[in-house]
């Protein structure tokens, strides 16, 4: 009989602020969120009745520190912007505030999570596999990535 596949998902929260640059909209000047990260992983749970993580796809508490090393404690109350701002901003932003990210891309939800997805990709367990991802930027708006979509 085939080992059963199940899905686990862990939410995070986190503040950050972020501009898009040359944006024609108001999310060209610098505001901030509360985001909502949803983070599914899937697999098989371990089988080995000798061993304590028995019946277990991934501990809990191993998928919250590789997310957190990832994703939260890099963006917690962050200043997130693309290279591609005026460098003058940036260097005087960074001489005033501790805690600006610089990107390579446009900071908008669906490329944080492609960022995202590559950084918890890169250290999950072997046999756990990254099945999506949610981040809501407000309560009622989202981006979702999904790995099946992403090959």
């Amino acid at each position: 009989m085939p080992m059963a596949v199940f899905r686990l998902t862990k939410a995070f929260s986190f503040e950050m602020a972020h501009a898009l640059v040359g944006y024609d909209g108001p999310c060209s000047a610098i505001h901030g969120h509360s985001y909502r990260l949803f983070v599914t992983v899937k697999g098989a749970p371990e089988g080995d009745e000798q061993s304590p993580k028995q019946g277990m796809v991934i501990d809990f508490g191993v998928l919250k520190q590789i997310v957190n090393e990832e994703v939260v404690n890099r963006l917690d109350h962050a200043l997130v912007l693309s290279k591609k701002c005026d460098e003058q901003l940036r260097e005087a932003l960074k001489e005033r505030y501790r805690n600006l990210v610089e990107v390579e891309y446009q900071p908008t939800s669906e490329n944080l999570l492609e960022e995202f997805a590559r950084r918890i990709i890169s250290r999950l367990p072997q046999g756990v596999m990254l099945y999506s991802l949610r981040l809501h930027e407000t309560a009622t708006s989202y981006a979702e990535w999904f790995a099946d979509d992403n090959p």
